[in-house]
């Protein structure tokens, strides 16, 4: 059977943090289509219509349908993080996005791949809640997915490796390469097409992270200055897959 796989989601599937030398997002999803095509031995379809900032819903009412419209037979979905860091969320109606993609996905013959995202808790400020609203998030929609062994899982906020500094860029919310190649190893057990072992934890140079009020200065403030003014990081920006491209075995 021949694979088409398409992502969906918010920056974490879109690959910020593991950038290109010439700034272009790669990520988990990129490195996992490439995986996968290698593991098969033969060329893979892929398709990335995530886009940064996007909430749980947006994500469904943006992305769903056009990457359903591509005919996939994977499609991978996650959502929340920029929830989460709302006042006010309700964990229920993010819950309630992971069960009409999968509703979606049923109703077009489509395998769905579903990921939790990492926990950069540790990291943040407001550390207690983000973990406390992460947890209950992922309890919400696992209840959602518990009698569905068909629905491919690869749970990453449970992985307290994955949430360790070295695993992270400099703003702390987004993974770097090397949490990036963590998350596509585990996507790609899931998928049972096995992953490098290196990929777990690849070697690379330790990221430096601001602390104290150049932290602030540099990433706290230009995201509030974002929420006050109802803009996003994502405005303006393409998907960087819309449509299928062919990726070879390396």
């Amino acid at each position: 059977m021949s694979i088409r796989y398409v992502a969906i989601g918010d920056s974490f599937t879109e690959g910020v943090g593991d950038e290109l030398p010439d700034g272009a997002p790669r990520g988990w999803a990129d490195l996992a289509a490439q995986g996968w095509a290698d593991a098969r031995g033969e060329p893979i379809s892929y398709a990335n219509l995530a886009i940064r900032g996007r909430l749980a819903w947006p994500i469904v009412d943006e992305q769903l349908e056009a990457a359903l419209a591509l005919r996939p037979t994977h499609l991978s979905f996650n959502g929340g993080g920029n929830d989460m860091l709302r006042p006010g969320v309700a964990i229920s109606s993010i819950a309630d996005a992971f069960s009409r993609v999968l509703e979606r996905c049923d109703a077009e013959g489509v395998r769905l791949v579903l990921l939790s995202g990492a926990n950069p808790s540790a990291g943040l400020p407001m550390r207690r809640l983000i973990q406390r609203r992460g947890d209950e998030l992922s309890a919400a929609v696992l209840e959602r997915v518990a009698h569905r062994p068909d629905v491919v899982r690869a749970l990453n906020w449970p992985d307290r490796v994955l949430s360790q500094p070295r695993f992270w860029s400099h703003d702390r919310l987004h993974m770097n390469a090397r949490g990036h190649h963590r998350v596509a190893a585990r996507v790609l057990d899931a998928l049972g097409a096995g992953a490098p072992e290196e990929w777990w934890d690849v070697p690379g140079e330790e990221t430096r992270h601001l602390g104290g009020a150049a932290y602030y200065r540099a990433h706290v403030l230009p995201w509030i200055r974002r929420r006050v003014t109802r803009r996003s990081s994502g405005d303006g920006r393409a998907a960087k897959f819309a449509d299928w491209v062919e990726v070879a075995p390396a």
